[in-house]
Protein backbone atom coordinates (compact mmCIF):
# COMPACT_ATOMS: atom_id res chain seq x y z
CA UNK A 1 0.00 0.00 0.00
CA UNK A 2 1.28 3.69 -0.37
CA UNK A 3 2.30 5.55 2.76
CA UNK A 4 2.94 9.25 3.00
CA UNK A 5 5.64 10.39 0.69
CA UNK A 6 9.00 11.97 1.57
CA UNK A 7 8.25 15.52 1.62
CA UNK A 8 10.99 16.25 -0.66
CA UNK A 9 9.40 14.34 -3.40
CA UNK A 10 6.02 15.15 -2.77
CA UNK A 11 3.40 17.17 -5.39
CA UNK A 12 3.55 20.77 -4.50
CA UNK A 13 0.41 21.75 -2.53
CA UNK A 14 -0.30 24.39 -4.83
CA UNK A 15 -1.20 22.53 -7.62
CA UNK A 16 -4.80 21.98 -8.49
CA UNK A 17 -6.48 19.44 -6.78
CA UNK A 18 -10.01 18.34 -6.12
CA UNK A 19 -11.42 20.50 -3.34
CA UNK A 20 -11.74 17.38 -1.08
CA UNK A 21 -8.41 16.77 -0.75
CA UNK A 22 -7.84 19.73 1.38
CA UNK A 23 -5.13 21.03 3.32
CA UNK A 24 -3.77 17.57 5.60
CA UNK A 25 -0.97 16.55 4.00
CA UNK A 26 -2.23 12.98 4.50
CA UNK A 27 -5.11 13.55 2.75
CA UNK A 28 -3.37 15.21 -0.04
CA UNK A 29 -1.10 12.28 0.02
CA UNK A 30 -3.81 10.31 -0.75
CA UNK A 31 -5.79 12.03 -2.73
CA UNK A 32 -2.23 12.25 -4.98
CA UNK A 33 -1.32 9.04 -4.69
CA UNK A 34 -3.71 6.36 -4.21
CA UNK A 35 -7.31 7.86 -4.80
CA UNK A 36 -8.59 6.71 -8.31
CA UNK A 37 -5.92 5.17 -9.57
CA UNK A 38 -6.31 1.53 -10.85
CA UNK A 39 -6.22 -1.37 -8.09
CA UNK A 40 -5.95 -4.93 -9.72
CA UNK A 41 -4.58 -6.80 -6.69
CA UNK A 42 -7.20 -8.66 -4.37
CA UNK A 43 -5.30 -7.92 -0.97
CA UNK A 44 -5.70 -4.19 -1.67
CA UNK A 45 -8.88 -4.37 -3.23
CA UNK A 46 -10.04 -6.38 0.06
CA UNK A 47 -9.05 -3.79 2.10
CA UNK A 48 -10.43 -1.21 0.23
CA UNK A 49 -13.76 -2.44 0.48
CA UNK A 50 -13.59 -2.83 4.16
CA UNK A 51 -12.21 0.14 4.92
CA UNK A 52 -15.07 1.90 2.70
CA UNK A 53 -17.63 0.23 5.49
CA UNK A 54 -16.23 1.53 8.13
CA UNK A 55 -16.32 4.75 6.94
CA UNK A 56 -20.09 4.38 6.31
CA UNK A 57 -21.72 7.84 8.43
CA UNK A 58 -18.20 8.84 9.23
CA UNK A 59 -15.41 10.77 7.62
CA UNK A 60 -12.72 9.40 5.77
CA UNK A 61 -10.30 11.30 7.13
CA UNK A 62 -11.20 9.32 10.06
CA UNK A 63 -10.81 6.33 8.34
CA UNK A 64 -6.94 7.23 6.78
CA UNK A 65 -6.04 7.80 10.22
CA UNK A 66 -6.89 4.69 11.38
CA UNK A 67 -5.23 2.72 8.68
CA UNK A 68 -2.37 1.15 9.96
CA UNK A 69 -4.17 0.28 13.02
CA UNK A 70 -6.54 -1.43 10.57
CA UNK A 71 -3.98 -3.13 9.29
CA UNK A 72 -2.80 -4.50 11.67
CA UNK A 73 -6.16 -5.75 13.41
CA UNK A 74 -6.76 -7.78 10.28
CA UNK A 75 -3.37 -8.97 9.46
CA UNK A 76 -2.92 -6.81 6.96
CA UNK A 77 -6.19 -7.57 4.96
CA UNK A 78 -4.95 -11.02 4.05
CA UNK A 79 -8.59 -12.50 2.86
CA UNK A 80 -7.88 -15.93 4.39
CA UNK A 81 -6.43 -14.82 7.69
CA UNK A 82 -9.70 -12.45 7.94
CA UNK A 83 -12.24 -15.09 7.04
CA UNK A 84 -10.51 -17.72 10.09
CA UNK A 85 -11.30 -14.75 12.52
CA UNK A 86 -14.09 -15.86 15.05
CA UNK A 87 -16.50 -14.37 17.93
CA UNK A 88 -12.64 -14.50 20.34
CA UNK A 89 -11.49 -11.76 17.43
CA UNK A 90 -14.56 -9.65 17.66
CA UNK A 91 -14.43 -9.35 21.18
CA UNK A 92 -10.89 -8.72 21.48
CA UNK A 93 -11.23 -6.25 18.34
CA UNK A 94 -14.10 -4.45 20.40
CA UNK A 95 -11.33 -3.23 22.70
CA UNK A 96 -8.90 -1.91 19.93
CA UNK A 97 -9.24 2.29 20.47
CA UNK A 98 -7.00 2.12 17.37
CA UNK A 99 -10.14 1.07 14.97
CA UNK A 100 -13.84 2.17 14.54
CA UNK A 101 -15.23 -0.11 17.22
CA UNK A 102 -18.50 -1.42 15.75
CA UNK A 103 -19.38 -4.83 16.37
CA UNK A 104 -21.37 -4.95 13.06
CA UNK A 105 -18.45 -3.84 10.96
CA UNK A 106 -16.06 -6.06 12.46
CA UNK A 107 -18.05 -9.27 11.93
CA UNK A 108 -19.21 -7.87 8.40
CA UNK A 109 -15.37 -7.77 7.79
CA UNK A 110 -15.14 -11.34 8.61
CA UNK A 111 -18.17 -12.11 6.70
CA UNK A 112 -16.91 -10.53 3.58
CA UNK A 113 -13.37 -12.35 3.69
CA UNK A 114 -15.02 -15.74 3.82
CA UNK A 115 -17.32 -14.55 1.03
CA UNK A 116 -14.50 -13.01 -1.05
CA UNK A 117 -12.75 -16.52 -0.94
CA UNK A 118 -15.95 -17.57 -2.66
CA UNK A 119 -15.53 -15.19 -5.20
CA UNK A 120 -11.94 -16.06 -5.66
CA UNK A 121 -13.03 -19.85 -5.99
CA UNK A 122 -15.72 -18.35 -8.79
CA UNK A 123 -13.92 -15.74 -10.58
CA UNK A 124 -10.33 -16.88 -10.21
CA UNK A 125 -9.38 -13.51 -8.08
CA UNK A 126 -11.18 -10.55 -6.58
CA UNK A 127 -9.99 -8.22 -9.63
CA UNK A 128 -12.19 -10.10 -11.92
CA UNK A 129 -14.94 -9.75 -10.44
CA UNK A 130 -15.13 -6.00 -9.35
CA UNK A 131 -13.50 -5.24 -13.07
CA UNK A 132 -16.28 -6.43 -14.58
CA UNK A 133 -18.26 -3.19 -13.26
CA UNK A 134 -16.35 -0.86 -15.10
CA UNK A 135 -18.80 1.72 -16.45
CA UNK A 136 -18.65 2.22 -19.76
CA UNK A 137 -17.12 5.41 -21.14
CA UNK A 138 -20.90 6.82 -22.50
CA UNK A 139 -22.48 5.91 -19.49
CA UNK A 140 -19.88 8.70 -17.66
CA UNK A 141 -20.95 12.25 -17.12
CA UNK A 142 -19.78 14.65 -19.48
CA UNK A 143 -19.54 17.13 -16.03
CA UNK A 144 -16.48 16.63 -14.34
CA UNK A 145 -16.77 19.74 -11.97
CA UNK A 146 -16.39 19.75 -8.34
CA UNK A 147 -19.99 21.32 -8.64
CA UNK A 148 -20.87 18.11 -10.34
CA UNK A 149 -19.08 15.65 -8.92
CA UNK A 150 -19.54 15.87 -5.40
CA UNK A 151 -23.30 15.33 -5.98
CA UNK A 152 -22.69 11.95 -7.46
CA UNK A 153 -22.69 9.84 -4.80
CA UNK A 154 -24.18 6.35 -6.69
CA UNK A 155 -24.70 5.16 -9.91
CA UNK A 156 -26.53 1.89 -11.78
CA UNK A 157 -22.99 0.72 -12.22
CA UNK A 158 -22.71 0.99 -7.93
CA UNK A 159 -26.30 -0.13 -7.38
CA UNK A 160 -25.62 -3.15 -9.97
CA UNK A 161 -22.73 -3.90 -7.68
CA UNK A 162 -23.93 -3.27 -4.18
CA UNK A 163 -27.07 -5.92 -5.35
CA UNK A 164 -24.98 -8.49 -6.52
CA UNK A 165 -22.71 -8.22 -3.40
CA UNK A 166 -25.45 -8.75 -1.16
CA UNK A 167 -26.59 -11.63 -2.68
CA UNK A 168 -23.54 -13.07 -2.61
CA UNK A 169 -23.67 -11.84 1.19
CA UNK A 170 -21.91 -9.10 1.39
CA UNK A 171 -22.48 -7.17 4.77
CA UNK A 172 -22.15 -2.80 4.50
CA UNK A 173 -21.60 -2.78 0.72
CA UNK A 174 -24.81 -0.51 0.04
CA UNK A 175 -24.70 1.48 -3.32
CA UNK A 176 -23.28 4.64 -1.74
CA UNK A 177 -20.45 3.19 -0.50
CA UNK A 178 -19.80 0.60 -3.63
CA UNK A 179 -19.62 4.00 -5.41
CA UNK A 180 -16.77 5.60 -3.10
CA UNK A 181 -14.89 2.35 -3.50
CA UNK A 182 -15.11 2.21 -7.21
CA UNK A 183 -13.82 5.82 -7.02
CA UNK A 184 -10.64 4.70 -4.70
CA UNK A 185 -10.21 1.64 -6.68
CA UNK A 186 -10.21 3.46 -9.82
CA UNK A 187 -13.17 1.40 -11.65
CA UNK A 188 -13.81 5.37 -12.30
CA UNK A 189 -11.80 8.11 -12.20
CA UNK A 190 -13.35 10.80 -10.48
CA UNK A 191 -10.61 13.49 -10.62
CA UNK A 192 -12.10 16.48 -11.40
CA UNK A 193 -11.12 18.42 -15.02
CA UNK A 194 -9.27 21.12 -13.29
CA UNK A 195 -7.36 18.20 -11.33
CA UNK A 196 -3.81 17.80 -11.92
CA UNK A 197 -3.85 14.27 -11.08
CA UNK A 198 -6.61 13.52 -13.62
CA UNK A 199 -4.55 13.13 -17.02
CA UNK A 200 -2.28 10.80 -14.63
CA UNK A 201 -5.04 8.55 -13.58
CA UNK A 202 -6.64 8.32 -17.10
CA UNK A 203 -3.55 7.09 -18.66
CA UNK A 204 -2.99 4.70 -15.75
CA UNK A 205 -6.35 3.45 -16.70
CA UNK A 206 -5.75 3.28 -20.44
CA UNK A 207 -2.55 1.57 -20.00
CA UNK A 208 -4.14 -1.41 -17.58
CA UNK A 209 -4.97 -4.46 -18.51
CA UNK A 210 -8.46 -5.34 -17.08
CA UNK A 211 -8.51 -8.78 -15.52
CA UNK A 212 -10.71 -11.42 -16.68
CA UNK A 213 -12.54 -14.41 -15.26
CA UNK A 214 -11.08 -17.82 -15.39
CA UNK A 215 -12.15 -19.99 -17.92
Amino acid sequence: MTDLANADTAPSAALPRCPWAGDDALYRHYHDAEWGRPVVDDTRLFEKICLEGFQSGLSWITILRKRENFRAAFFGFDIARVAAMGDADIERLLQDAGIIRHRGKIAATINNAARALEVQAEFGSLAAYFWGFETRPEHRPDDLSWAALRLLAQTDASRALSKDLRKRGFKFVGPTTCYAFMQAMGLVNDHTHDCFCRADVEAERAALIRPTRKA
